[in-house]
């Protein structure tokens, strides 16, 4: 019981991070147009977030996708900073991604039976 509390509440807090993006966003429209079209993804996945919290057991997936993406675009941030293409400042957006990509593992929902 306590687990699925913890969840919801990192899958609120995660979701108000995320959306809080739009504000970024709308700053580097045009002068990093890159940027903002990734923040246009997580703002989405932060509001998607937000509707999960409600029921994580019907939202694996989607957890799932959060945790898995978060590790990926830290492990490719990681390896941009250390190679000296990105700024080695970046190192620590890595880090909060990891936090939240194993966090969201850790947490899961178990997986619910399928009724026959």
């Amino acid at each position: 019981m306590l687990r699925k509390r913890v969840l919801k509440a990192a899958l609120v807090l995660i979701g108000v991070i995320f959306t809080a993006l739009i504000y970024p966003m709308t700053v580097f429209f045009k002068q990093e147009p890159a940027l903002a079209m990734m923040l246009s993804v997580y703002v989405t996945l932060g509001i998607f977030l937000l509707m999960a919290a409600r029921n994580p057991a019907a939202n694996r997936s989607l957890i799932a996708l959060t945790a898995w993406s978060s590790l990926a675009h830290a492990a490719l941030m990681s390896t941009q900073a250390i190679r000296n293409i990105v700024a080695r400042g970046e190192l620590i957006g890595s880090v909060v991604l990891i936090v939240i990509g194993v966090g969201l593992i850790a947490l899961s929902p178990a997986k619910e039976p399928v009724n026959s």
